[in-house]
């Protein structure tokens, strides 16, 4: 059973319902915080799923095996309950995972929030092992991932910006739960194919993000022929970062006068 949060309803302004997919250790209570809300008061019907495993979703297999096929079905099983295809909305892994499902899936359109590049999980991977070389080597035994990114300054330095208050980093710090071990290997073979996907994309990135590099936004707008977005003093966790509500009024505005 997947966890979905749903807010407000279509209306003819907004036709196409709102699909927000989450990033690793989160899940669809990120988008609660804010994003839901205010897409739902603006006339959208915006929904937000947690994938298998984590939040309230329930997985048939143990989290550590679970694959980007197996998020992308997740996606694709929510997809498929609704009236109209869905525009996709993904942060983080969740924009990795949009980029899978996009594949083999029509949408009116999509946005990538500080996506994982279609390049794969290499880069990322290797930043990290370079940054904290223990704590990779500690990941790789015990296939745990959580203990090295919820501490208030791991948290901050993947998550955060340096001007993010204290309360909101220990906050979001409570709700993180573990990922799939998997999904860092799956990340680097599994890659998205953007010759394959015709969407038309938004691609945002925040000026202070720990996780994901100006370098890699910019290659992934390249990659889906569009140019990135970036947002000032705004870490890698851009729907409940200050100043969230800039990156919500950008989507929206660029749903209502391009896309819908």
């Amino acid at each position: 059973m997947l966890e979905v949060v749903d807010r407000g309803q279509v209306s003819a302004a907004h036709p196409a319902p709102l699909l927000f997919v989450h990033g690793a250790w989160h899940a669809a209570w990120c988008w609660d915080e804010h994003f839901l809300s205010w897409f739902a008061d603006r006339g959208y019907h915006a929904l937000a799923l947690s994938l298998r495993g984590h939040g309230g979703s329930s997985t048939d297999k143990p989290l550590n095996d679970c694959t980007f096929d197996d998020y992308e079905a997740d996606v694709a099983a929510v997809a498929a309950t609704l009236a109209t295809p869905p525009v996709l909305i993904g942060h983080s892994m969740g924009g990795f995972v949009v980029q899978k499902y996009l594949e083999s899936h029509e949408a009116p359109a999509a946005v990538l929030m500080a996506s994982m590049p279609p390049q794969g999980y290499l880069r990322s991977g290797l930043r990290w092992l370079r940054r904290h070389p223990w704590h990779f080597a500690k990941m790789s035994v015990t296939r745990k991932t959580l203990p090295y990114v919820s501490t208030p300054e791991l948290a901050r330095e993947r998550f955060f910006s340096p001007h993010t208050p204290e309360d909101l980093v220990r906050r979001s710090i409570e709700r993180l739960g573990e990922e799939s071990a998997r999904s860092g290997t799956d990340g680097i073979f599994n890659r998205p194919r953007p010759d394959r996907i015709h969407t038309r994309m938004l691609v945002l990135g925040a000026a202070d993000d720990g996780a994901v590099t100006r370098d890699e936004v910019a290659a992934t707008a390249k990659a889906y022929r569009t140019e990135p977005e970036f947002f000032p003093r705004m870490g890698h966790n851009m729907m409940v970062e200050p100043g969230w509500e800039a990156v919500a009024t950008r989507i929206d505005a660029w749903l209502s006068t391009e896309c819908l």
